[in-house]
């Protein structure tokens, strides 16, 4: 995604591939205050807590802590304040139904500047249990060494 062309990364939650299953992505407007885009675009957001929610046919990024704008006066925004989503009403309908199911959740993935607006990715997820963490954490390292195995051999 980040070779698309107007596309810069302000915040990634890699700890999301590591605690859930990640299915369905889907990405969403966020309703911001000009201080906390300013602060986006200096790189102070953290999703590691966050999720999305939908409440009264409504998506809300929620947890997602955007530090306060250094430069701002009185009027500086909350750091973890819930945050509206700019989703359509088809979409949100699937997403309510998808979450009422066992165990699913939206997790949100990435924080990025598309064509100057900002944008969150979300996925549908599933959490995972300590077994599939180790599992998943094994055929990465067994993927490892197997590049590294090929890589020696082509070097001979």
């Amino acid at each position: 995604m980040a070779a698309e062309k107007g596309i810069k990364i302000l915040s990634d939650n890699r700890q999301a591939g590591h605690n859930y299953f990640l299915d369905d992505r889907f990405e969403a407007g966020v309703v911001l205050t000009g201080t906390e885009v300013k602060s986006l675009r200096g790189g102070k957001c953290q999703l590691r807590d966050a999720y999305v929610e939908i409440v009264g046919g409504e998506g809300w990024l929620v947890n997602a802590h955007i530090s306060e704008y250094s430069h701002g006066n009185i009027m500086n925004h909350l750091p973890e304040r819930r945050r509206k989503l700019l989703l359509h009403k088809g979409e949100i309908d699937k997403l309510h139904g998808k979450t009422r199911e066992k165990g699913f959740s939206l997790i949100p993935t990435k924080i990025y500047l598309k064509n100057g607006r900002v944008k969150v990715e979300f996925a549908l997820a599933k959490g995972k249990k300590l077994h599939d963490k180790r599992d998943t954490e094994r055929k990465r390292e067994q993927e490892a060494e197997v590049r590294a195995a090929v890589r020696r051999h082509t070097k001979q």
